[in-house]
């Protein structure tokens, strides 16, 4: 059985050793769940990118140092709001423009689930600390723990009741989810969204806040849920292969 191929830009077009540091880890965690990652440079075309992703079943949206420009969710910039890396959030946009229009399976990291909610004119907080009350920007295994609505798909994916242990290594997040988006898992201690799926039919859209990238090699209780994630990912990207035949 081919592996599905599945698209992966890379994190940030300004800090290669950034870069190269962090997208080793999604690529083994796809690939640990069966998935066949290919990379997306930033620097190409338009054109480039859709003959590329043309060949694969599903995207990822992995972390980044930047932020999103807030103009894009018609905000005033706030003043911790980092510089937008103008080429990754191209790519993105096309990435994600071909997985709707297709139904390519989607999974958003971090910095993926805050590009993936503006492009579906959501809006984010810019700064979680000056909003709320947040264990943000420690990146260890288990910053805290995040409640997963019990009627969501990603609950039927962690099977781990309500509660679920995370890392946290972020400064923005959701406020308003964005179209066709619910938000299924919120921090207990300040209600910040962790996590957002898709509404629509038959289409696996799923973003989390946290890095199960990160986590897929550690203690086994809290790498099984990280890698339940990747596998439910795969598997939709299986089925989207299965369809293109």
């Amino acid at each position: 059985m081919t592996a599905p191929r599945i698209a992966i830009p890379v994190p940030h077009s300004g800090d290669r050793e950034y870069a190269e540091r962090a997208l080793p880890q999604y690529e083994e965690a796809v690939r640990q769940a069966g998935g066949d990652p290919v990379r997306i440079e930033l620097g190409q075309t338009p054109e480039q990118v859709m003959k590329q992703v043309g060949s694969c079943e599903a995207v990822l949206l992995p972390g980044s140092r930047a932020d999103v420009d807030p103009q894009k969710y018609r905000q005033d910039r706030h003043e911790k709001t980092a510089d937008a890396d103008v080429l990754r959030n191209r790519i993105d946009e096309l990435l994600l423009q071909d997985a709707y229009g297709k139904r390519k399976p989607i999974l958003g990291i971090c910095y993926g689930l805050q590009t993936l909610n503006v492009f579906r004119s959501g809006s984010l907080i810019q700064d979680i600390e000056s909003s709320v009350k947040h264990e943000a920007g420690r990146a260890v295994s288990s910053a805290h723990t995040v409640e997963v609505d019990p009627d969501s798909r990603l609950a039927s994916i962690v099977g781990d009741g309500n509660s679920l242990a995370v890392n946290s290594s972020h400064h923005q997040s959701a406020a308003v989810a964005g179209r066709d988006l619910r938000v299924v898992a919120r921090s207990p201690l300040d209600g910040v969204i962790e996590a957002v799926e898709g509404t629509l039919p038959g289409h696996f859209v799923l973003a989390v806040q946290w890095h199960p990238e990160r986590l897929v090699n550690d203690e086994p209780a809290v790498a099984e849920s990280a890698r339940k994630i990747f596998q439910a990912f795969i598997e939709a990207a299986r089925v989207q292969n299965d369809r293109r035949g």
